[in-house]
């Protein structure tokens, strides 16, 4: 009971004590509402007696320039300026004469007007100068200290190199290291173990393995020739025709790419195995339009490989080159014609991304020799080659009015120009 009531005391008292404060405001220590106004009738008060005529100190020139102090006030027709090296305020008669008159007109409780005009424009253009030639000074002491602590955080790569080269170790690129590690993954047997992984039951042990596989094969020939001894080749393009997630046919596909580019001997079992077969089938399933732009890319990719390699041959003067003589025994073309990759590639281009019509226009024009035929009689494709034309061709204006000349729809619209009249 004891604590209790002590409680009850409290709460009597800090209610009495609440009450009083409200109904004696007087007694309050400080009232904000008076104190504010106050304050501001005196700040008011002091404002005006710093503006009051009165008040002000009025400085009378000479006919030499002086210095003019804070408070004080100048004549009406005095020429005042600023001296830009001190930063002082001078004035000194323009006109003693002058200067008298008005000095006799003034009169007693009327402000005096101060001419603000106080230096000529040349001389503005000369304190701008002077304040650019300070800023590029200063900036140029900025740049060189910046310079100089770059320097002394970091070394040029010529000199590490030269310090690694004394230790014998060799600074590499990010594709030498890759390099590297695709033949150390040959080197120890791994490469044997990753196509392996292709026969998983897993879907992601197959993804996984498809992508080490691409990255393996990528600018790497010892590797390439590798995996087609060791079954890569059949094992991607079975993952390929059977029925398998999206995601690992897309890494499977990646694989299957790296493996392809710039090795004409892959390209050639490639074809004995059926491979365009596959990727037709690939492109004619439902939801795989992913899919259909990567393999018309890497047919366009295989296409031109062969063009460039003949054309290398002829730069070179070189009859027969042994590169070129295994892009000859890779008959592509014709097999492309006879599996209907004329037709294919021209119904993709009724995609719907712009990136995805441009790998297929890119391909209908290296496959355009091959194909002439069938792209002539074919009337859905002049009518589908027709809409795009217009409808490129009001991205195309919309891109010279941003300021963009020769943009990535004037590009498109290009090559659509040229299928059309290659095709009349």
């Amino acid at each position: 009971m004891a604590p209790l009531g002590m409680l009850l005391g409290l709460l009597i008292a800090s209610c009495f004590t609440f009450c009083f404060s409200h109904q004696n405001q007087e007694f309050a220590l400080t009232n904000p509402e008076k104190s504010t106004t106050k304050e501001t009738e005196r700040k008011e008060t002091t404002a005006e007696e710093e503006l009051d005529p009165e008040v002000l100190e009025v400085f009378h020139p000479s006919p030499e320039w002086q210095a003019l102090r804070p408070g004080q006030a100048v004549p009406v027709g005095s020429h005042v300026r600023l001296n830009l090296q001190t930063g002082a305020r001078e004035v000194k008669l323009q006109n003693e004469d002058k200067f008298q008159n008005t000095l006799k007109g003034t009169k007693k409780g009327k402000r005096l007007d101060i001419n603000t005009n106080t230096y000529t424009s040349q001389d503005l253009k000369s304190a701008l100068a002077k304040f650019k030639e300070g800023a590029e000074m200063e900036s140029s002491k900025e740049d060189k200290a910046r310079q100089a602590e770059v320097k002394r955080l970091f070394r040029p790569i010529e000199e590490l190199k030269r310090d690694f080269a004394e230790l014998n170790v060799v600074i590499e690129t990010d594709m030498q290291i890759m390099m590297d590690n695709a033949q150390d993954l040959l080197s120890f047997g791994g490469l044997q173990v990753v196509i392996n992984g292709l026969n998983s039951t897993e879907p992601l042990v197959k993804e996984y393995a498809a992508f080490v596989l691409g990255a393996a094969f990528s600018s790497n020939p010892k590797v390439q020739v590798e995996a087609i001894e060791g079954g890569a080749l059949q094992k991607l393009l079975v993952i390929l025709a059977t029925e398998q997630p999206l995601t690992a046919k897309k890494k499977v596909l990646f694989a299957l790419c790296s493996l392809l580019r710039h090795f004409p001997y892959a390209q050639q079992q490639f074809l004995k195995l059926g491979g365009l077969q596959v990727l037709r089938s690939l492109v004619q399933e439902k939801g795989t339009e992913v899919l259909a732009v990567r393999v018309v890319t890497l047919l366009y990719d295989l296409v031109t490989e062969k063009m460039f390699a003949e054309e290398e041959a002829k730069l070179t003067q070189e009859t027969s080159p042994e590169k070129l003589q295994q892009y000859r025994q890779v008959h592509l073309l014709p097999s492309l014609r006879e599996q209907g990759w004329c037709e294919i590639t021209a119904h993709l281009l009724a995609l719907p991304e712009h990136d995805a019509r441009e790998k297929v226009l890119q391909t209908l024009g290296a496959l355009l020799v091959t194909c002439w035929d069938h792209y002539h009689q074919d009337p859905k494709l002049s009518r589908t080659l027709a809409s795009l034309q217009a409808e490129y061709q009001v991205l195309a204006a919309q891109e010279l009015q941003d300021g963009e000349d020769e943009g990535y729809f004037w590009e498109l619209l290009g090559s659509i120009n040229s299928l059309l009249q290659e095709l009349r």
